[in-house]
């Protein structure tokens, strides 16, 4: 159901195209949607509709590639880039230099953040999907009952994913066990 890049593609080039591909079906949405106003065409809404469905599914596939917020960044500034350029070229409005000047610093931005994103292992940062899941350091429980009467033991489902990094390891990988839980006593 998902799009597939080739294997041969790194996972950072699967991630850039697939926000090029996002930006370009927002845009040609957008424009569907400014064309439909306009003109007060059904063909180009139902157009701009069906165009955003697509941009769905390459959105839902392209997270196979990268996080979310790497994508969804990136997709954003290609698409603000874009949107000036049909403003500029398509409507006749104006673009002044300031205007240009914050195009460069968001492309700046989205590139410290694509070349920045990919930190090593276990360098996940305090907040992160990978430090959300990363297994408990060695000597410490893996789960606290939080709520119970104190001396009682509980069989609690733990469930640990390994998330893939940004343009890191393969698909999202849900496993489970279980684990016993003794109440700690203050």
């Amino acid at each position: 159901m998902l799009i597939r890049t080739p294997e041969s593609w790194p996972p950072a080039l699967a991630a850039a195209a697939a926000m090029l591909v996002l930006a370009t079906l927002d845009l040609l949405g957008a424009v569907a949607a400014k064309e439909a106003v306009v003109r007060r065409s059904p063909v180009f809404a139902v157009g701009g509709a069906l165009v955003f469905v697509v941009l769905f599914w390459v959105y839902a596939s392209s997270l196979q590639y990268a996080e979310l917020a790497v994508v969804t960044l990136g997709w954003i500034v290609v698409l603000q880039i874009g949107v000036v350029l049909v403003d500029v070229y398509r409507y006749d409005a104006p673009a002044p230099a300031r205007t240009w000047v914050v195009v460069a610093v968001l492309v700046a931005a989205q590139a410290y953040l694509l070349l920045g994103a990919s930190a090593p292992a276990g360098d996940a940062p305090a907040g992160s999907q990978a430090a959300h899941t990363a297994a408990p350091p060695a000597g410490r429980p893996a789960a606290v009952c939080c709520e119970g009467a104190a001396g009682r033991t509980a069989r609690v489902p733990l469930t640990r994913s390994a998330r893939p990094a940004a343009f890191g390891e393969d698909a999202h990988v849900p496993t489970t066990a279980t684990a016993e839980v003794v109440p700690e006593t203050l």
